[in-house]
């Protein structure tokens, strides 16, 4: 799932760089939390259009690949243990904070979290990513690689948990994606983790008020 350089190596490296390093260091360190949403649009978007530009690819592809079941419901399982294990060790009063005090925007996070987030990061993340810059990379490496830029484009928040967290994600929306071909099975991955860090309560480190914190 490798695309074919034929696009100049130095382009390549350069479009990488800024996307997958450059943004989210920027974002750390030299803006203000308020410009979050802003550059993560502006960087979604031109991801989204180098992915579109990218040679050999078709959007027909992003729907084929078998969809792994018990891979998906072994995941949900795994995350949802670890989420609630981390909220009631480091933060229980947090616990279910969201369908307990605000479920009118709990499952407002349910409804729009799968279509505005985990979708359009996993367009950047795994397509564009190993489509048009795979080849860049060792062999072998490309996984890991991912899952630590993955992790990487979440330093805004300075949160060891979150970091930990979206490494571990990341491992498995690349293997979803990358592994076993399925970009269905890697969205479906990002949106039930996100829902069920949210419902937790491990949401109060992922929101944008906690950026920079």
């Amino acid at each position: 799932m490798r695309a074919a350089l034929t696009l100049p190596r130095t382009r390549l490296w350069v479009e990488f760089l800024v996307l997958f390093v450059g943004v989210p260091l920027v974002l750390a360190f030299a803006l203000p939390p308020t410009m979050m949403w802003n550059v993560l649009a502006a960087a979604t978007f031109a991801g989204v259009v180098l992915l579109h530009y990218t040679p050999g690819f078709e959007w027909t592809t992003l729907l084929t690949g078998r969809f792994d079941w018990i891979a998906f419901l072994a995941f949900t399982l795994v995350t949802a243990a670890a989420s609630f294990a981390a909220v009631m060790i480091w933060m229980p009063e947090q616990l279910l904070v969201l369908p307990r005090a605000v479920p009118q925007v709990w499952l407002g996070i349910m409804i729009a979290y799968p279509l505005v987030s985990a979708i359009p990061q996993e367009l950047v993340f795994r397509p564009l990513f190993f489509r048009r810059y795979g080849d860049l990379l060792p062999a072998g490496s490309a996984l890991w690689i991912n899952a630590a830029l993955f992790s990487l484009a979440h330093l805004m928040y300075r949160d060891p948990i979150v970091l930990s967290m979206t490494f571990a994600g990341g491992v498995a929306f690349a293997w979803a994606y990358h592994v076993r071909g399925s970009f269905p099975l890697a969205c479906a991955m990002h949106a039930v983790a996100g829902c069920i860090i949210f419902t937790s309560g491990l949401g109060r480190l992922f929101y944008s008020g906690a950026v920079g914190g």
